[in-house]
């Protein structure tokens, strides 16, 4: 069995490229500097769920997804079409990626929970 499959290398291709192209040619304010986490391409190729964070403008995930979703996308698909060596390039959908908002949270939660932790007498030596 393979440990990198053709969809997980097709994935990993289109993301260095989608973090490439929206870099360098996509001039939109609204979305601030997006991170591309992770593209999940299906397999029959058809489609890609790509994830995404923007920073410091990641309050606005829903708002920056459709603006993604819309036009751009097709922009998008375009320059891949270009610099990707696939016979058809995957229809693109782009999802908000709220993993790394969820783990600051939880890191904040660990240590206001270790702060207000009182140390127990008997555990003292």
């Amino acid at each position: 069995m393979k440990e990198f499959d053709r969809t997980a290398r097709i994935g990993a291709e289109m993301q260095r490229e989608l973090a490439l192209i929206l870099r360098a040619e996509v001039r939109d304010p609204r979305l601030g500097d997006i991170t591309v986490q992770e593209v999940r391409v299906s397999r029959d190729l058809g489609h890609a769920k790509i994830f995404f964070t923007c920073f410091p403008l990641d309050d606005g995930g829903h708002e920056q997804a459709r603006l993604l979703n819309s036009r751009l996308a097709g922009f998008l698909r375009r320059e891949l079409g270009h610099r990707l060596r696939l016979r058809t390039i995957p229809e693109l959908h782009f999802v908000h990626d709220e993993t790394v908002r969820r783990g600051e949270r939880l890191s904040s939660l660990i240590d206001e929970a270790v702060a207000t932790q009182r140390p127990d007498p008997e555990q003292q030596p």
